[in-house]
């Protein structure tokens, strides 16, 4: 397969490793067991914005464009394919930090709302149903002015 094919599956796959870093934690919300995959994911995620590194998927896909004859690029992945629409030019280390800090915010709440809900889920599974009330008790039936039956007789 030629490089410059490959070099695109990479970037593909990297795209899909930083929506899943960002969005996973919905998916938690309907399947709690992605966490194990996710949280994985969503701490490296953060490691990268807070330390400034590069990430491996990024140096993978500049070393196989290069080799396929097409130019490189420096900086990271986001800065070079999703900075152009969504950050300001310039990536700063300092706007990483916050970035990473955002992602890590939006999930942490993500999955605290998936843990309530997870709770509230088992509290309702735990309580058991209340026994209908019979609207007309034993005592009641006897009780009652104008009853010339004996009190449990059926109506």
């Amino acid at each position: 397969m030629p490089d410059g094919v490959l070099a695109d599956a990479v970037m593909l796959v990297h795209l899909a490793f930083v929506l899943f870093a960002v969005f996973g934690g919905v998916l938690v919300w309907r399947w709690a067991r992605a966490a194990w995959l996710h949280l994985p994911a969503l701490l490296w995620a953060a490691w990268v914005e807070f330390s400034g590194a590069i990430c491996p998927l990024t140096i993978l896909e500049v070393r196989l464009r290069l080799r396929a004859g097409e130019t490189g690029y420096r900086g990271g992945f986001i800065e070079h394919y999703v900075g152009r629409l969504l950050y300001p030019p310039g990536l700063t280390h300092e706007l990483q930090i916050v970035l990473g800090a955002l992602l890590v915010a939006f999930n942490l709440t993500v999955y605290l709302g998936a843990v309530r809900r997870a709770v509230m889920r088992g509290r309702s599974r735990d309580a058991a149903p209340a026994p209908p009330e019979d609207p007309h008790p034993p005592a009641a039936r006897a009780a009652r002015p104008g009853s010339h039956r004996p009190p449990d007789t059926p109506r």
